[in-house]
């Protein structure tokens, strides 16, 4: 036999491998529909049940801006007298980097059980210096899907979460990294507007039990007692649940959440998101709510802005479609806009680390809190309209007109767009 034979045949066994290993890993990816005349204010217990979780009250929250963030972080964190568990996917080289690993190593050195997941692809620029300091002082810090042999059908599925149990009786939830750029104020191009939440009362439990999946996914250890769940009274009155799973035969929680909202709204749909890259059933969604009614808007970065123009331009892709269906569609391009928040009918949101895109609703780990509350969904539209009064609303006969240049990248990049 020749020597093409054997390459063809391994050319064949490559792709027969590659296919086994992605029907493995495939996610179902059905279209959604939803019938329902009843508004979102009815049917938080519907939303939570639909997304494999459950109506928690009694919660209080905190709202947190830009680069105050890593100051409550770091002072609650050497507050903690028991454990702190802190995940996060980009984690970073820099004085950020510097502050957050200080905080956990003083308190492993206190005594407190810490333990730190870092995602392998996102935190690939940590630090050998801090991550050694950490566990030197008796942290356990371990990697989401490192490369290797036994992670390769995974390489692909990233741990997006950004979060932190503290004492197991207050959590943080968000977008924030741990880069510099999530440092100041989003004064300029160089710094990072976000927002995350500072929360109190029985939602911790179930955000503790978040960290514990990934956790134990990595390293088989669980952990018990009231140093991890102890018992939680009621800290203020917000109901939240959270949507965090993804069930090998349905749409991950995140996606179904976000989909159902939207087919729920009857006033108002505004985002908040970094990389806004829907899928035609949720084009399809979006449209259907502006034929009933709904003010639907969305906010994100610029090509300027974004710290990935290439998300961006495959966002591009279907902007003219959505301005179609009458979505306003703003662009900010100052700063990269980091929140991933979206607010319905001023009474109920949605926070967390999801994107609007294929990989955050498809692949990655993620959370996302849906929150019942009006006076955090005006915090929310409030945050809204400070940064789209300086953004540039995209409007569709000068979008139509757009170079053929940019349209060829918008295409370009949007046939990657499960990748970016």
């Amino acid at each position: 036999m020749n020597l093409s034979f054997w390459v063809g045949l391994a050319v064949g066994l490559a792709l027969l491998l590659g296919l086994v290993i992605w029907s493995i890993r495939r996610h179902r990816d059905p279209d959604l529909h939803i019938q329902c005349d009843a508004g979102i204010d009815q049917l938080v217990p519907t939303l939570a049940g639909l997304t494999l979780g459950t109506p928690v009250p009694g919660n209080g929250v905190t709202v947190i801006e830009n680069g105050a963030f890593f100051d409550v972080l770091t002072q609650r964190i050497g507050a903690a007298t028991r454990s702190v568990h802190f995940e996060t996917f980009l984690w970073d080289t820099g004085e950020l980097e510097r502050r957050v690993s200080d905080a956990l190593a003083g308190r492993a050195r206190a005594g407190c059980k810490v333990r730190v997941l870092l995602d392998a692809t996102g935190s690939k620029r940590a630090s050998k210096a801090a991550v050694q300091k950490m566990r030197d002082a008796g942290c356990r810090v371990e990697y989401f899907h490192k490369r290797s042999l036994r992670n390769l059908g995974v390489l692909n599925d990233r741990d997006h979460r950004k979060l932190c149990v503290i004492d197991g009786r207050e959590a943080f939830v968000g977008g924030h990294c741990v880069k510099d750029e999530w440092a100041g104020n989003a004064e300029d191009g160089q710094h990072v507007a976000d927002v995350s939440l500072h929360l109190h009362g029985p939602i911790v439990h179930t955000i503790q039990g978040v960290f514990s999946e990934n956790w134990c996914g990595e390293t088989g250890e669980l952990f018990v007692g009231e140093d991890f769940f102890p018992a939680l009274a009621p800290a203020g009155e917000v109901l939240i649940h959270a949507a965090f799973l993804k069930p090998e035969n349905s749409a991950p929680a995140v996606k179904i959440l976000h989909h159902t909202a939207i087919c729920l709204a009857r006033k108002r749909i505004w985002i908040q998101n970094p990389y806004f890259i829907p899928e035609p059933d949720a084009i399809e969604a979006l449209g259907a709510a502006v034929e009933r009614g709904v003010d639907v808007r969305v906010l994100m970065p610029s090509t300027s802005g974004s710290d990935n123009p290439m998300v961006q331009h495959a966002g591009h892709r279907n902007f003219e479609k959505l301005l179609r269906c009458g979505v306003r569609l703003f662009e900010y391009p100052h700063t990269l806009l980091h929140q991933k928040i979206m607010t319905v009918d001023g009474v109920w949101s949605a926070i967390g680390s999801s994107n609007f895109d294929d990989r955050s609703f498809e692949t990655n780990d993620e959370i996302t809190l849906g929150i019942m509350d009006p006076p955090l969904a005006r915090r929310f539209d409030a945050i809204f309209e400070r940064y789209v009064a300086r953004a540039q609303e995209i409007e569709l006969e000068r979008w139509r007109r757009r170079g053929l240049w940019h349209k060829l990248i918008d295409n370009v990049f949007y046939l990657g767009n499960e990748l970016l």
